[in-house]
């Protein structure tokens, strides 16, 4: 009879361990099930969870460099199909799964990556309407940040230039797929906010898969984006196609020809408003002078109602009379005082020495007296005789 071998439980645990390292059909296996009770550790960076079905539990590990390629965030519930390695765990004798890499199951990993992208983004304010910014009516300059061989580039500056000639176009020509495509993006939406190079920007491309648009879910594109101090119009692939800078951007346009004729105004419509605003204009402008008109009239005839000029008139005339008998008066007036002159020279003329010089007569003076009687001279006297035409002197011999 044998003696039954005695395994310590590490003995039996690396048995165990060896055996399944052991079996090919356990070295990669691809397992699905619900993901539970998933932990990330923050130091190490490992993630550590289990894997069920209806029925039974799995502990599964997933070291921080496979982590760290996935292109999704693993949660509770979620569907996974997984490639991994069946270990045992020797310190406690449990068997467990290393897992290799993971991806969403029933759901594209992208779709997965994009929907738990944009809950973070949106939980953390990104894309609330609060913080859009609005686009500006007239804009100077537009700023395009687009493929410059890609047909959205043509279309843009197509309809812009149908729109509105005037405006002046900025390119930032960028790869918009690809693995360099993100950081691209990212540095022309910092370009042109840093140094206030556009008045708005469009960003975007035509259309194309998810995988060919991916580089517009970039989490750095979006925060970007937010942090821009231009608003920003997104326009990515057709209508039908949403990436996370349709929603973090301030205007979505499905298309980026719809984005151009967001962007600037229409001349034609410019141009029907100053029209239309110039018909109000003189419309009211008549309006106005109709209702002065009346004003003017309701004033004028109150003004002739309350004018003195009636009595004005009545004063006027007889001030006039006043004149017209005032200036008789003063020509009856004068033509008295020219009468009286006249009779005054005559009187003044016949008082005039001179006159009476001129008739034959002379005139005498001794000094300063005048000779009027012969009472009034002595022999010897010298006198001054003059006559109408000179004078001459005489002296008195006897009286």
């Amino acid at each position: 009879m044998l003696t039954p071998k005695v395994f310590s439980v590490s003995q039996l645990n690396s048995h165990i361990s060896s055996l399944i390292a052991s079996d090919p059909q356990l070295q990669t296996i691809f397992i699905e099930g619900e993901l539970s009770n998933v932990n990330i550790n923050a130091k190490s960076g490992h993630m550590y969870f289990s894997l069920k079905d209806k029925s039974s539990v799995v502990r599964a590990v997933m070291f921080s460099w496979s982590v760290k390629n996935l292109r999704f965030l693993p949660e509770d519930g979620m569907k996974v199909i997984m490639r991994a390695q069946v270990t045992v765990y020797e310190p406690s004798g449990q068997y467990q799964l290393r897992v290799e890499d993971m991806q969403p199951d029933g759901v594209g990993v992208l779709a997965m990556q994009f929907e738990q992208l944009k809950k973070k983004l949106g939980a953390e304010g990104l894309f609330a309407e609060e913080h859009k910014k609005p686009i500006p009516d007239m804009p100077k300059v537009v700023g395009i940040i687009t493929s410059p061989t890609g047909a959205a580039l043509q279309d843009i500056k197509d309809i812009i230039g149908r729109r509105f000639p005037c405006v002046e176009l900025v390119l930032a020509p960028v790869l918009v797929q690809g693995d360099e495509a993100p950081s691209q993006l990212i540095h022309a939406v910092q370009l042109f906010s840093d140094n206030k190079a556009a008045d708005v920007i469009i960003i975007g491309r035509g259309g194309g898969s998810m995988e060919d648009l991916w580089a517009f879910n970039d989490e750095g594109l979006a925060r970007a984006i937010y942090a821009c101090e231009i608003p920003v119009i997104s326009a990515v692939g057709h209508e039908t196609d949403t990436t996370l800078c349709d929603f973090v951007s301030d205007l979505r346009a499905p298309t980026p020809s719809a984005a151009a004729e967001l962007a600037v105004p229409n001349r034609l419509d410019l141009l029907e408003n100053v029209q239309s605003m110039l018909r109000q204009g003189v419309t009211a402008v008549n309006a106005q002078l109709s209702l002065l008109e009346n004003d003017t009239e309701k004033i004028s005839s109150i003004v002739l109602a309350l004018s003195p000029l009636d009595e004005l008139d009545k004063d006027i005339e007889l001030v006039e009379n006043y004149a017209i008998r005032a200036k008789s008066a003063a020509e009856n007036l004068y033509r008295h005082s020219e009468s009286s002159a006249k009779e005054l020279f005559t009187t003044v003329e016949a008082l005039n020495p001179v006159a009476v010089l001129n008739r034959g007569f002379a005139y005498i003076t001794k000094g300063d007296s005048n000779i009027s009687s012969i009472k009034d001279v002595s022999s010897g006297d010298l006198l001054d005789i003059t006559l109408k035409d000179g004078n001459f002197k005489a002296q008195v011999q006897s009286t």
